[in-house]
C-alpha cells in the first residue's frame, strides 16, 4: 500500500487525518482515518473505505462533513472525483457518489469557501473541470472543463500542458493553476454566483523558468504572498499577490548543495501563524525543507528534516501547528513530527 496523501481538520477537540493511497485494487482499502493524539502526536486508525481505485489525492469540504477524492488517478482511460460523508461521532466515512474527472489522471482537488463547487486538475491532458456540490456532498456533472495543449523546452516532461493543481485566492474570487508542462501559472476569476463560475482572468498566466516544472502553490495566511514549488527546477518562488495578479519576488533552491543534481520537488505547505515555509523534496534527499519567511515575503534557508521514508509525496499540518505528518509513497509510511514553534 503505498500512502499518497494526508489532509487535516479539527472537529472541536478531536483531529482526523485522512490518507489516500495507490490501492491498485477496489477491493482494498483505499481511504484511510486516523485519529490524532494533539498531546502525544499518536496515531490511531479510526476508519477506512474500499471501492474505489487509486484515491490519491484528498480534500476536504469547508464544513469538514465531506472528503472529496481523485479516483482512478494513473489509470489509462479514466479518471473520476468521488465524494465522502464522514461522521465524527461514530467516525465512520461513507461514499456518495462520483463523476468523470474530465481526463486522465486526477491529481488535485480544492473545494470553494462556499462550499458549492469543486474543482480538479488532471495532469495527462492538462486539463481542470469545476462540478456543483449538493448541500449533501453529492458531486454534480462538470459544468466547465478546460483544456490546455502547450508544452515547454524539455520534451520528455513537457511535451504538452500538465495542471498540477488548483488553488484558490484567499477571498477565493481567483483560481490558480500550476501548469508543469507549459511552466505557467494560469489564472481565472472566479465568480461563484454565475452557473459557470472561472472566467480566463485579465492576466490569464504568469510565467516560470523554463524547465521548472510548477507543481504544487500555497498562499500565505496574511493573503500578500504565494509560493510555488516547482517539480522539475527544484526551487520554490515567491509572490507578491493582489488582485488576482502575482509579482515574483525570489527564487530559491529547496536542496542542499550535497543533493544538487538529485531532486524533485512535491508539496509545500505554511505555518498557521506565517512564520514558516515547508518544502518536500523526494529523489535522494527525502526531507522537508525549512525555510523562515522574511516581513517582505522572500525566504531564508533554515534547515532541514528527514522524512525517514522514501518519496515524500504530500504532508500536512495539523491547525494548530504543532504537527506535521509526511506520507512517503515509495516506502509505504506515514510519520508524524512534533513542530517547534
Amino acid at each position: 500500500m503505498l500512502i499518497a496523501l494526508s489532509c487535516l481538520k479539527l472537529y472541536s477537540q478531536d483531529t482526523y487525518v485522512f490518507f489516500g493511497s495507490f490501492n491498485w485494487d477496489k477491493d482494498t482499502e483505499g481511504i484511510y482515518v486516523y485519529q490524532l493524539d494533539t498531546l502525544k502526536g499518536k496515531l490511531s486508525k479510526v476508519s477506512s473505505a474500499g471501492g474505489v481505485l487509486n484515491p490519491s489525492f484528498l480534500a476536504l469540504s469547508p464544513n469538514g462533513k465531506y472528503l472529496f477524492a481523485c479516483t482512478e488517478s494513473k489509470t489509462k482511460n479514466a479518471g473520476s472525483v468521488s465524494s465522502f460523508a464522514f461522521d465524527p461521532g461514530k467516525k465512520t466515512l461513507r461514499f456518495i457518489n462520483s463523476q468523470k474527472s474530465g481526463g486522465e489522471n486526477p491529481v488535485y482537488l480544492t473545494v470553494h469557501q462556499s462550499g458549492k463547487w469543486l474543482v480538479n486538475g488532471n495532469y495527462t491532458e492538462g486539463s481542470f473541470a469545476v462540478y456543483p456540490l449538493g448541500a449533501d456532498g453529492t458531486i454534480q456533472p462538470a459544468v466547465q472543463n478546460f483544456r490546455f495543449s502547450e508544452g515547454s523546452v524539455d520534451p520528455g516532461r513537457q511535451e504538452r500542458a500538465h495542471i498540477h493543481a488548483a488553488v484558490f485566492s484567499p477571498e477565493s474570487d481567483y483560481l490558480f493553476l500550476p501548469d508543469l508542462g507549459a511552466d505557467k501559472i494560469r489564472a481565472y476569476q472566479f465568480e461563484s454566483e454565475k452557473s459557470e463560475p472561472a472566467v480566463i482572468a485579465e492576466k490569464p498566466f504568469t510565467a516560470t523558468t523554463p524547465g521548472s516544472g510548477p507543481r504544487h502553490f500555497t498562499f500565505h495566511p496574511n493573503g500578500k504572498f504565494a509560493y510555488c514549488i516547482e517539480e522539475m527546477g527544484g526551487a520554490v518562488s515567491a509572490y507578491a499577490y493582489k488582485n488576482g495578479q502575482l509579482n515574483n519576488l525570489q527564487r530559491i533552491y529547496t536542496h542542499s548543495e550535497q543533493y544538487k543534481n538529485n531532486f524533485e520537488g512535491s508539496d509545500i505547505h505554511i505555518s498557521p501563524d506565517g512564520r514558516f515555509l515547508y518544502a518536500s523534496n523526494r529523489g535522494s534527499e527525502n526531507n522537508i525543507a525549512i525555510f523562515s519567511i522574511q516581513n517582505d515575503g522572500t525566504l531564508k534557508t533554515a534547515g532541514y528534516q528527514s522524512t525517514r521514508g522514501k518519496h515524500p509525496r504530500t504532508f500536512a499540518l495539523d491547525e494548530t501547528g504543532k504537527f506535521m505528518i509526511v506520507t512517503n509513497v515509495v516506502s509505504g509510511d506515514a510519520f508524524v513530527f512534533r513542530r517547534d514553534a
